[in-house]
């Protein structure tokens, strides 16, 4: 959930969009839209068709951010580094097509698959454009690619940026050896398929705009519209006291037995331009939950971004401002092979709530309490009985929303960095050897306050076959925190379910299930805001 505080943006940022650059961004991000729609209905996997966990965008010929589609935040936002650690390495002809997913080469964590692909016009380069899917399998110790791991190699299959179409050809022999090596190749070989059509729209409806409306036309808009996002983004940075301002949050663990890792932040602003410093933030860990700098750049602009109002265009100007800091082998900014999987989507979730947590007392009246803080991530996989065929599956579950100034959090959505939908239980049960038993609101899980917290979910699943379960989660430890007097919402649970009870289980684990299993995932509520 991207929530926007409208109320601050109206009182703080009085900067009209004209009407030529509003047509103009709405173009650009139209193009965005479409190659997000084409992809979504190309797609093989639920992961990407249903719960849409993909994001497309448009950059300037120099690597930048121009225009987006309301898609995920933690891909979105790395973008900017991923380009800036790409391009100057690869000069992209027309027909090339660049794929990769390494973190430590511009990618976030291994299942997403980033490809980009250059447009060119009147003999010179003039766009790129981008998409980034998050795969259902991308080989590793486990079904799903989210393991508990101690190696980046151990989550899965790594690809440093590489040359998937050379000159308008595809490198068969590339993608051969790439897909035999994850699980379900059809259905990845699909997905990649559907990421590459999503960049053939994109590379048919540029050349329309060109031909209506002139390249130059378009680069000039471009960088108006750059320019107009940066002075948007320093306006509302000028309406936030100067000062500094420190707020520290921590992770459960990493899965191996370290507890209580810190994520520390010293927030300053001065006039028009902010600093984001994390150099405080504990050490690389031994497990996954480490973040590279292109997730922990995304988890800030998301917080910024989310202060300015709806129409304001989103694109790499309102990052400008922003400098973020990072120490070299810390928990956000590891060393390789450190593994990353659950850096992307638990850490980023944890970094959202560490710079809200400390903007609170700059802008009381405006930051929200914590959301569930978690994207309760579960992967499995195995053989369907009926079927004879292997399987893997991937979602993120959804939880409670922080209570805000004058309103109470939502229940039951996706919170922050995520921002995908849900997978429908008949689509799950469908295409899988499962039940799912129960999907309801966790009662009283919201934290209290004047305005309350948001409900978290209970999603039971029963396992109709053998299957290889990983569960990477957070916030069952340390609870979303209330703000202004508020509670903290309900810690989460992952539970076993057996004939002799309930066996609670760590946030983090590995899990073999026999048939017939039960496991019940039950997501944390949101923190609220003000005394009752």
């Amino acid at each position: 959930m991207m929530a926007r505080h409208h109320h601050y943006d109206s009182q703080t940022v009085e900067m009209s969009l004209s009407l030529e650059l509003t047509i103009f961004n709405k173009l650009f991000a139209a193009v965005a839209e479409e190659m997000g729609i084409v992809l979504r209905r190309s797609a093989f996997s639920p992961n990407i068709k249903e719960r849409r966990d993909y994001s497309c965008a448009l950059c300037t010929a120099q690597g930048e951010l121009l225009a987006q589609a309301a898609h995920i935040p933690v891909h979105l936002g790395a973008l900017p580094r991923t380009l800036a650690r790409v391009l100057p390495d690869f000069l992209l002809a027309p027909g090339d097509v660049l794929l990769l997913n390494d973190p430590y080469c511009g990618g976030t964590h291994l299942p997403d698959l980033t490809v980009i692909a250059p447009v060119y016009a009147q003999g010179r380069l003039a766009f790129y454009l981008v998409n980034r899917a998050h795969h259902a399998d991308v080989g590793g110790t486990t079904p799903g690619s989210m393991p508990l791991a101690k190696s980046l190699e151990e989550e899965g299959v790594v690809i440093s940026p590489s040359y998937l179409f050379k000159e308008g050809r595809l490198q068969e022999e590339f993608l051969n050896s790439l897909v035999s090596r994850m699980r379900v190749p059809g259905e990845r070989r699909g997905d990649l398929q559907a990421q590459l059509a999503a960049l053939h729209r994109g590379q048919e409806r540029l050349p329309g705009l060109v031909a209506r409306y002139g390249l130059d036309k378009l680069l000039e808009m471009s960088r108006a519209l750059l320019d107009y996002s940066e002075r948007a983004m320093r306006e509302l940075l000028k309406a936030i006291p100067d000062g500094a301002y420190a707020f520290t949050d921590y992770l459960d663990d990493d899965g191996y037995g370290r507890r209580d890792l810190g994520v520390r932040l010293t927030l300053t602003i001065t006039g028009d331009a902010a600093v984001l410093d994390f150099r405080g933030s504990d050490d690389q860990a031994e497990g996954g939950v480490n973040a590279v700098p292109p997730v922990v750049d995304a988890a800030c602009y998301y917080v910024f971004l989310t202060l300015l109002a709806e129409e304001y265009p989103i694109n790499q100007g309102c990052f400008r401002p922003l400098s973020i800091l990072t120490r070299p082998g810390s928990l956000l900014d590891p060393f390789y092979p450190a593994p990353v999987a659950a850096g992307n989507v638990e850490t980023s979730q944890r970094l959202v709530d560490v710079v809200l947590g400390a903007l609170a007392p700059a802008l009381p009246e405006v930051i929200p309490a914590a959301s569930q803080g978690t994207m309760n991530n579960l992967a499995f996989g195995g053989l369907n009985p009926d079927t004879g065929k292997e399987f893997t599956y991937y979602e993120t579950i959804a939880g409670g929303v922080g209570a805000s100034p004058g309103r109470p959090g939502l229940d039951g959505v996706h919170t922050h960095m995520t921002n995908t939908r849900n997978t429908p239980v008949e689509v799950l049960e469908h295409d899988y050897p499962l039940l799912v038993e129960r999907y309801a609101f966790r009662e009283s899980s919201g934290g209290a306050g004047r305005f309350p917290g948001g409900r978290g979910l209970v999603r039971d699943f029963h396992f109709l076959a053998p299957v290889s379960v990983s569960l990477l989660s957070e916030r069952r430890k340390h609870a979303p925190y209330g703000l202004q007097g508020g509670g903290p919402g309900a810690a989460g649970e992952n539970v076993l379910i057996t004939e002799k009870g309930e066996e609670k289980l760590p946030g983090k684990i590995n899990l073999p299930l026999p048939e017939g299993s039960r496991l019940s995932i039950r997501t944390p509520g949101g923190g609220g805001w003000g005394e009752e």
